[in-house]
C-alpha cells in the first residue's frame, strides 16, 4: 500500500497502476539518454550467498533528465523445488538525496524486459517480417507477446513450453492475449520458418536447437540471473550478427557471451545495442545469417519505469522522463 514520502507500492497497486504506463516511451527516452551520456549505467553486480542459498544481483542506474537514481534488487533463492526470485526497486532524488518510493519490481521487471525486446525487435527484424514464434508460456512470455504483437503484421504466431498444448489454462490465456496465438506440439514445430524467436524462458541452459531454424532469423534472448545462465549454445554466437541492450555491460554478465570466449567470439564483434539503434548509430542485420540480441535487464531500465510509476502515482512532472 502507498504511504506518504517514500511512497511503499505493493504489487497490487503496480498492477492497479501498469495499464496507465508509458513503457516504451520511457524505455526509448532512457536509451537515448545513454546514448547522450545523461544516464549513467553502472555494471550490475552478482553476490552470491553463503553455503550456495542463492545470490542477488543488484541494478544501478542514474537518468539526469528524470533527476532520480536508484537500485533493484533481485534475489535467487535456492529451495528444494523451484528457485525464489522476488525484486524491489527504491528511486531516489538526485535534487535532495531523499528517497521516493520503494516499490514491488516484480510485475514492473516483466514489463521492462518484455518492452526492451521489443525495442530490439522493432529495431532489428526484417520490415516485412510476419512468423513470430514464442519459446515460454509464463507471464513473461506472454508480456513479450503483449509487446510485440502491434510491431508487424504476423500472420502467425507460434508458441511452445513443455506441457503447453495439455494445458488448458496457459492456452486459454494465449488466445486471450492474441487470438493469433497458437501452441505448437514441439519446439522445431514452433520456431520452423520464424522470423524472430524470442526466447522466454528462466532456462540457464540452451533451450533453441542450433539446427531447428530453416532460415536466418532474429533470435532474442532473456534468460535468468542464475550464474553464467544462457538459452542458446555460446559456440553459436560467432555465426551470429550480435545486439544486446547495453555494450558496456552486457557481455560481462550475459552467461554465453562470457562462455563464448571460449569460442572465439569477444565483446568487440558486438554489431550494436539499444542506444545506438534507437538514435541510428549502428547499422542494421542484413540477414545473410541469424541475428541474436540479448538482454540481460539494465538497471536503467528499472529505475525508468519505477520514474514512470512514481510520476503516474504523484502527478510529479519533475521525476519524470
Amino acid at each position: 500500500m502507498m504511504t506518504a514520502l517514500p511512497l511503499a507500492v505493493d504489487e497490487q497497486a503496480v498492477r492497479e497502476a501498469l495499464p496507465a504506463l508509458d513503457v516504451r516511451g520511457a524505455l526509448t527516452a532512457m536509451f537515448r539518454a545513454l546514448a547522450s551520456a545523461e544516464a549513467v549505467q553502472p555494471p550490475q553486480t552478482l553476490t552470491l550467498f553463503p553455503n550456495g542459498a542463492g545470490d542477488f544481483i543488484t541494478y544501478l542506474g542514474a537518468l539526469a533528465d528524470a533527476k532520480v537514481f536508484g537500485a533493484k534488487l533481485s534475489p535467487y533463492i535456492v529451495t528444494g523445488g523451484k528457485p525464489i526470485i522476488t525484486a524491489w526497486t527504491a528511486l531516489m532524488s538526485m535534487e535532495t538525496g531523499q528517497p521516493l518510493m520503494w516499490c514491488d519490481a516484480g510485475l514492473l521487471t516483466t514489463e521492462r524486459t518484455a518492452g526492451t525486446t521489443a525495442l530490439a525487435v522493432d529495431r532489428l527484424a526484417r520490415a516485412d517480417a510476419t512468423r513470430l514464434a514464442i519459446v515460454g508460456a509464463g507471464a513473461v512470455a506472454l508480456a513479450h507477446l503483449r509487446h510485440v504483437a502491434p510491431l508487424r503484421a504476423w500472420e502467425s504466431i507460434r508458441v511452445w513450453s513443455p506441457g503447453l498444448v495439455n494445458d488448458d489454462a496457459k492456452r486459454a490465456a494465449l488466445e486471450t492475449a492474441d487470438a493469433r496465438a497458437v501452441a505448437s506440439a514441439s519446439i522445431d514445430d514452433c520456431v520452423r520458418d520464424a522470423d524472430v524467436v524470442m526466447l522466454c524462458t528462466s532456462s540457464g541452459t540452451p533451450v533453441l536447437p542450433r539446427d531447428a531454424l530453416t532460415k536466418p532469423a532474429l533470435i532474442t534472448s532473456i534468460s535468468t540471473n542464475a550464474a553464467n545462465a544462457h538459452e542458446i549454445d555460446p559456440a553459436w554466437l560467432p555465426e551470429m550478427d550480435v545486439y544486446c541492450d547495453y555494450r558496456a555491460t552486457t557481455p560481462g554478465s550475459a552467461g554465453e557471451m562470457k562462455l563464448a570466449a571460449q569460442h572465439g567470439w569477444s565483446a568487440d564483434k558486438l554489431k550494436g545495442d539499444l542506444p545506438s539503434l534507437v538514435t541510428g548509430t549502428c547499422g542494421k542485420p542484413g540477414y545473410e545469417r541469424h541475428v541474436f540480441f540479448r538482454s540481460i535487464g539494465l538497471g536503467l531500465e528499472d529505475v525508468a519505469i519505477a520514474s514512470e510509476l512514481y510520476r503516474h502515482l504523484t502527478g510529479d512532472r519533475t521525476h519524470a522522463q
